[in-house]
Formats: C-alpha cells, structure tokens, sequence
C-alpha cells in the first residue's frame, strides 16, 4: 500500500470556449477538431507514457487522451475543473468590467476567490488532497484542466494564487507532482513536452 508516488497532470485541448475565452468549468464542452488533429501528432514522453492514466468525467478530457493515443483505465472524478457556477459560458473580461471593484477584491482573495455558486480553488485542492491521501495504487496520470493543474501546482509551489503564477505552465506539456503522506504536495517536474511523431 504505497502512501508515496508521483502523479503527471495535463490539461485538455482548445475547445471553441477556449478559443472564445469564455469559461467552461463544469459545462461538457467538446474539443475542436482542429485541436484533436493537432494532438494526434504528438504522444506522452518517455516513462510517463507508460503510467496508467485516467481522465476527469468531462468529454474534452477523454477526447484529448483518444487524440494523444493514452487508452485511459478509468475516471477520476476529483480532477473535473473548478465549478464556475453561474459565470460559465461567461468572459472574465466581461465579468471585471460589469462587477468592478467587486470583481477585483474577489480576484486579490487568491485561494478563496469564488465565482457565484461555484468553487474556490481551495476547494478544489481540498477535494484533490482528500483523494490524494485515500491513494493506494501508486503513480499515475490524469488528463484534466486548466484550473486545477493551477491549484496542484500552488498547493506544491506555495504560491497564494495572487500576481503572477511564477512559473509558466504550458499546456502543451505533462507536470508532474509528488504526494506524500508525511510532507503533502511537491513538484517533480514542470513543462515535459509532449514528443512529436516522427
């Protein structure tokens, strides 16, 4: 029964509400067929290929890991993006501009900055810690967003989420994490690149 491992996160591909900067959260949103013949090109790197990786229950997540050619072995229901609640389907500019100073003391609470109705991503980091410490199966992959690769990765990095994150994090590329049940989250690795077919 391992209580140590290392898990590799990478997010989904564009979807025609990415590509319109409106928020998706839990709304099941299918990738562009753009976006999936770009993904066709490319596969997992090196050993991370051979975890066993599963998907978060949203359709964008399982059509990334088809384009990528990961044959998921199951879902995992902790690592479905943030619930925006009822700002989905709407823009953060639209959203800064109609709620002004509202909006921006919102934004500076950092781990607790909360949509109406939705999570705070110290919810959702919570919901990942919680599985993390029930984890028995050792290392493995999760195909799943934006928002919560940002959570796991303050949570490891000790960012509060306010200012700029201070690493980049391309999403064209796996992260991966470190739990351990003695000292929490770490980072292992930042940024691998997915590897094009030659």
């Amino acid at each position: 029964m391992k209580s140590d491992f290392t898990f590799a996160l990478l997010r989904h591909g564009a979807t025609q509400w990415n590509v319109e900067g409106r928020i998706q959260g839990h709304r099941d949103i299918g990738l562009l067929d753009q976006s999936q013949m770009q993904l066709s090109g490319f596969r997992i790197p090196g050993d991370w290929a051979r975890l066993p990786w599963y998907t978060s229950p949203l359709k964008r997540t399982q059509q990334t890991a088809a384009a990528l050619d990961i044959a998921p072995v199951g879902v995992l229901t902790p690592f479905i993006e943030m619930d925006w609640g009822d700002w989905e389907g709407q823009k953060l500019s639209s959203l800064r501009s109609r709620l002004g100073t509202e909006m921006t003391a919102n934004e500076e609470r950092g781990w607790d900055f909360r949509p109406d109705n939705g999570e705070s991503p110290r919810d959702v980091l919570s919901r990942v810690r919680t599985f993390l410490a029930q984890w028995r199966d050792g290392n493995f992959g999760v195909v799943t967003h934006k928002g919560l690769i940002r959570a796991v990765y303050a949570g490891a990095s000790g960012w509060d989420m306010t200012g700029k994150i201070p690493h980049k994090l391309r999403w064209d590329a796996v992260h991966v994490f470190r739990w351990s049940a003695k000292d929490g989250l770490s980072i292992v690795q930042l940024n691998i690149p997915f590897v094009p077919i030659r």
